[in-house]
């Protein structure tokens, strides 16, 4: 199915030569969806000369009830732009406007097929196309590394003609897991309803969906975090060293949770995207010059 660039809400947001615009991801299809806050993704165009034709859709925390657009959001869509790296911040259903599973993966998935769908116009390569999430955002883009095989929006009649298997994903302070011991519970509700079942639980805890075929996937962390138990980005980590997924974990001691890419709130964890910049080399996603860091 394609998109219509027709749709396009531009937003006043300008960066240096590239003005944002907000694209209504749901544009023509009948989904339930809060007229006030409807699902949309906003772009952070690389310069032309700059491009390397990688791009990010990032996906803010906020326990699945609410959204840190600006901290998780726009900032480091901001930051990834200067680098030459395509960002893209999707606003998706949450639970505040009375939304559960599988609202919030099928705004993730309509996200990555209208970006490789259109890859064209950013000038991006298909094969670079990756997710970055935080707290719950963190959860949301670890669902589609790991359950990629199931295509969330055939129910709703859309048949991607591309992959969305994303090329790589990067958790930053992520929940992983749904089970009592580790569940950051309000995320856990806002996600499933308060009457989930075990399998509903056991489906969504990422740490038992790793497979050997799942993206290279880098996980960010402080153990001082006192919202989400760092213990869910270990046990993920370990799950995909087990399974053989590339991953890289970077465990702070100190660092807490909410920092995004800001030193004074997170210290020495807030550097994470410079780590993922060189992690992205690393991966092949990126061969520019690694000196652009500088």
């Amino acid at each position: 199915m394609k998109f219509l660039l027709s749709v396009i809400l531009c937003i006043s947001i300008i960066s240096g030569s590239k003005a944002q615009q907000a694209f209504k991801i749901w544009e023509g299809i009948q989904i339930p969806y809060n007229s006030l806050v409807t699902p949309d993704l906003t772009t952070f165009e690389a310069n032309s000369t700059q491009n390397t034709h990688a791009a990010v859709i990032i996906c803010p925390g906020g326990s699945y009830h609410h959204l840190g657009m600006k901290n998780e959001g726009f900032e480091i869509a901001k930051w990834f732009q200067s680098k030459g790296i395509n960002a893209f911040v999707l606003r998706y259903r949450v639970g505040f406007w009375g939304f559960h599973h599988p609202a919030m993966i099928q705004d993730l998935q309509r996200s990555i097929q209208f970006v490789k769908e259109n890859a064209q116009n950013w000038n991006i390569d298909t094969t670079k196309v990756g997710l970055i999430g935080f707290s719950a955002g963190g959860h949301l883009v670890g669902t589609a590394g790991t359950l990629f095989r199931e295509n969330y929006l055939t129910p709703l009649g859309i048949h991607p003609k591309v992959s969305l298997r994303p090329n790589f994903v990067v958790a930053v302070y992520p929940v992983i897991s749904m089970q009592d011991s580790l569940a950051h519970k309000r995320s856990r509700e806002n996600l499933l309803g308060k009457n989930f079942t075990k399998e509903q639980m056991d489906k969504m805890s990422l740490e038992k969906q790793v497979s050997h075929n799942d993206p290279p996937m880098m996980i960010v962390a402080a153990k001082d975090d006192p919202v989400v138990d760092w213990r869910n980005s270990f046990y993920f980590y370990k799950s995909l060293q087990t399974a053989g997924v590339e991953s890289k974990l970077l465990l702070n001691e100190k660092g807490g949770h909410g920092f995004g890419i800001d030193p004074e709130k997170g210290g020495q964890a807030a550097l994470w995207n410079i780590e993922c910049f060189k992690w992205l080399h690393e991966i092949g996603v990126l061969s520019d010059n690694i000196s652009s860091l500088k």
